[in-house]
């Protein structure tokens, strides 16, 4: 997802989308534990997502 697209949404659509993501990256983790995940990049990829959410939402309560 581009920062540009993250930062044209609300604060509560941020925080939803965060949720979001940290639930994907728990179960890629999982997946990635029981040997079932077919892209380790992937976890990765999630990571930075959260970071760039994450980076958005202080931008908007500075």
């Amino acid at each position: 997802m581009k920062a540009a697209e993250l930062r044209n949404l609300s604060g509560d659509e941020l925080t939803a989308k965060l949720k979001e993501l940290k639930n994907e990256l728990f179960n890629l983790r999982f997946q990635h534990a029981i040997n079932q995940l077919d892209n380790p990049h992937k976890i990765q990829e999630v990571k930075h997502d959260i970071a760039r959410v994450m980076t958005i939402l202080n931008e908007k309560n500075a």
